[in-house]
């Protein structure tokens, strides 16, 4: 698909010179430009909800089983034994 954007010229100029450094087109780089700047951001909103599902402090029962976990990681690693 076809789209007109307008960028400053220090900015296309920069975009000019890295594309030609990669052996791509212009239209190339911006493509993957803002398909990464897309990724980021779903990935930052992706986080976001993660923080929100999982944001609430642990209840006493997982805060027990973390404990356990711990303890017996820091046995095998620290101890040698389990």
């Amino acid at each position: 698909m076809k789209t007109a954007v307008s960028i400053g010229r220090d900015l296309a100029e920069k975009a000019d010179a890295l594309a030609r450094e990669l052996g791509v087109t212009r239209s190339r780089l911006y493509a993957l430009a803002l398909g990464e700047f897309l990724g980021r951001h779903e990935n930052r909103r992706l986080l976001e909800r993660l923080n929100e599902a999982y944001g609430d402090p642990p209840d006493r029962e997982e805060a027990g089983l973390l404990a356990r976990t711990k303890e017996y990681h820091r046995r095998r690693v620290f101890d040698g034994g389990g």
